[in-house]
């Protein structure tokens, strides 16, 4: 959430800033409930320093033995017509938080305006795999091979759910434990393994609700939704919180179950893995102070390149333009892996700084000997990685012209030391 002060005072760059996220907001609208909010506070303010200052004179006259009782009478008017305006004042902050909490991020003035074929392509890593024979799609691999039933999973839940089985289940599992133990052991993170559901606080605070309400899985009978990613509860650890300046940078990472609805993709590349209601990621979070957050955010990509680097799959990294950021974040780094079968670059991280974006929507703050008073953190988070397009790329990059799957050297000791998978 945007800093109402901020607003009030950049209109023009906000208005700028919204038109580079593709985004509409009423900001006159806004201004004029701001405006008189103040106007009422002032108003209020002055009432009460009125009232502050009957009450002195009916001390007086008590001591004195004089009679108080038309000073009472002016107090209580007094009280009057602050009770009068309070209700009021408290409509107004409602009606303003409703169109705070809609308005997204500004990008940072490093990230290129326009939509996606504007993105930036900084970096790459490794050389696309070329191989002498005509490469099947993870798909067509996870079939032949028996570790992936599409067909049950489908029965099971619905359209796009996986269901994985044999080396497929050992190797999700071999995936995720290797890449908590990377930023656990290398990378400083501490382990958290939170809840899978989380109250609406939670889903506002880190910038989900209201914004992509469609997109979540909410339960019927209570105030619960289920995470569309760890970067839910982990952040909200510290909601309503004052954190101290020297416990900064704080670093957690953590596996969780995911879930999104996908409610605005339909026809988008919905077979397989790439696009599922349900997947397994490993999330990076960092609470930071805003003098090393982007720092902090080139570390955090570097942290998320390492899995990549060590499973040995070529990626290139973009830098998101204005159109393509989410509506929380500042600025954003893409991770994409590239696909043989499917000959596509498919994310597998999104890495995140939200400046103090959602700490202002969360109430996180930290102190410090030259922070008198209390002030937000900056919240960064990235996948590090996720696992259902990381599985696909494995499978893919690493298939034989056999139809087998060779198995990344680094998952081996988690996978019993098995080398390979082949058909049964």
């Amino acid at each position: 959430m945007l800093d109402i002060k901020w607003i009030r005072d950049n209109g023009e760059a906000l208005e700028k800033a919204l038109q580079a996220k593709n985004t509409k907001i009423d900001l006159s609208g806004l201004n004029a409930l701001d405006q008189e909010r103040r106007q009422l506070l002032s108003k209020v303010e002055e009432l009460r320093a009125k009232k502050n200052a009957a009450n002195d004179e009916i001390s007086k006259c008590i001591q004195q033995k004089k009679d108080p009782k038309d000073k009472i009478a002016d107090m209580k008017d007094i009280s009057k017509k602050i009770d009068a305006i309070e209700p009021k004042l408290k409509d107004l902050k409602k009606e303003i938080y409703a169109i705070l909490v809609g308005i997204p991020n500004v990008a940072h003035e490093s990230v290129p305006v326009g939509g996606i074929e504007k993105n930036q392509e900084v970096r790459s890593w490794g050389e696309v795999k070329k191989v002498d024979f005509s490469p099947k799609t993870h798909i067509e691999l996870a079939e032949c091979l028996d570790i992936i039933d599409f067909k049950r999973g489908t029965k099971i839940s619905g359209s796009n759910f996986i269901l994985y089985k044999n080396e497929g289940a050992r190797m999700e599992r071999a995936l995720f434990n290797f890449m908590l133990d990377v930023h656990t052991r290398e990378h400083g993170y501490r382990e958290i393994f939170p809840p899978f559901l989380v109250n609406a606080a939670s889903m506002t605070g880190t910038g989900q609700l209201p914004k992509m309400a469609e997109d979540m899985y909410k339960l019927k009978d209570d105030d619960l939704y289920l995470i569309p990613t760890a970067e839910v509860p982990i952040t909200n650890i510290h909601r309503d919180e004052v954190l101290k300046e020297e416990d900064l940078p704080i670093f957690y990472t953590a596996y969780t179950a995911c879930f999104r609805r996908e409610a605005g993709s339909y026809g988008k590349d919905t077979k397989g893995l790439i696009r599922v209601h349900q997947f397994n990621k490993v999330e990076m979070v960092k609470f930071v102070a805003p003098k090393d957050s982007y720092e902090e955010l080139e570390k955090l990509v570097a942290n998320a390149e390492k899995i990549l680097q060590l499973l040995e799959l070529p990626y290139r990294v973009l830098m998101l333009a204005t159109g393509d950021l989410s509506f929380a974040a500042a600025k954003c780094y893409d991770l994409e892996v590239r696909s043989i079968g499917l000959d596509k670059w498919l994310e597998v991280s999104s890495c995140s700084n939200f400046e103090d974006f959602q700490a202002r929507r969360a109430n996180i703050r930290f102190k410090g000997k030259n922070t008198p008073k209390p002030i937000f953190v900056h919240t960064l988070n990235g996948s590090g990685l996720a696992l259902a397009r990381t599985m696909l790329a494995i499978l893919e990059n690493y298939q034989t012209a056999e139809g087998e799957i060779i198995i990344p050297q680094v998952l081996r000791p988690y996978m019993g030391g098995l080398e390979k998978i082949t058909r049964k």
